[in-house]
């Protein structure tokens, strides 16, 4: 499931000559915030459109991102778009001890940083696209939770509408769903898209504050199904 990428995966931009791109198998395991930092700013250089930010969540966006989830009490919950981990360690935190945990990461790169930070954990690398498929292999029908680090606001719609259809057949009924947006991203077309989306599919969506304490600012996107 980590091996090689499989070719007919679609990134969320396209690759950039071999010459150009950063070698983030070649930055050691972070140990600190800066390390931490230095290795996601190389995979954005390197893969600008399926990366989506030249930096991990702060402390604060992630703190906003699992206000009021209570993973404990749930069966089963699916990260996509996990990156470097920055959300993942607060999750593997939150969830109960009978809670199935699954993330689900399509650079190659990420999947191997979160191989080494997370030994345990169980980390697909494949497309959020295929959340169905994935799940169906493992005998789980439905997600009481899906928490998303996705650039949905870098995604042309030929791909942002598969995945966001993929996390509404996933997700049960009263199920919960968060992701992130960034400020000076919020009035892109495609921001404004995935944002309709949520407003005609979701019975719910809440809108948090900014966190100014993140680099660029950002919000969440709080909804149930």
């Amino acid at each position: 499931m980590n091996g090689t990428p499989d070719a007919s995966l679609k990134p969320y931009g396209k690759r950039r000559p071999a010459a150009a791109r950063f070698n983030t198998e070649a930055i050691p395991l972070p140990q600190n915030g800066f390390q931490e930092r230095l290795f996601f700013l190389a995979a954005f250089l390197s893969r600008p459109g399926r990366i989506g930010a030249i930096g991990p969540s702060s402390q604060a966006l992630t703190a906003e991102m699992l206000q009021g989830c209570h993973l404990d009490k749930m069966e089963n919950v699916v990260e996509l778009g996990p990156g470097t981990g920055a959300l993942t360690g607060a999750i593997l935190a939150q969830i109960g001890p009978r809670t199935r945990f699954l993330a689900v990461e399509l650079d190659e790169g990420c999947v191997s940083h979160l191989n080494r930070k997370f030994p345990r954990l169980s980390i697909v690398h494949d497309s959020a696209e295929n959340l169905q498929s994935l799940l169906k292999q493992r005998g789980i029908q439905h997600l009481d939770c899906i928490i998303s680090g996705l650039p949905w606001a870098s995604m042309p719609d030929s791909i942002q509408r598969p995945t966001f259809e993929a996390v509404m057949k996933s997700l049960r009924p009263g199920g919960t769903f968060r992701t992130f947006a960034y400020v000076h991203a919020s009035w892109f077309p495609t921001a404004n898209r995935f944002r309709r989306l949520l407003e005609k599919h979701f019975a719910s969506v809440g809108k948090s504050r900014v966190v100014w304490k993140n680099l660029p600012p950002a919000f969440v996107y709080q909804c149930v199904r």
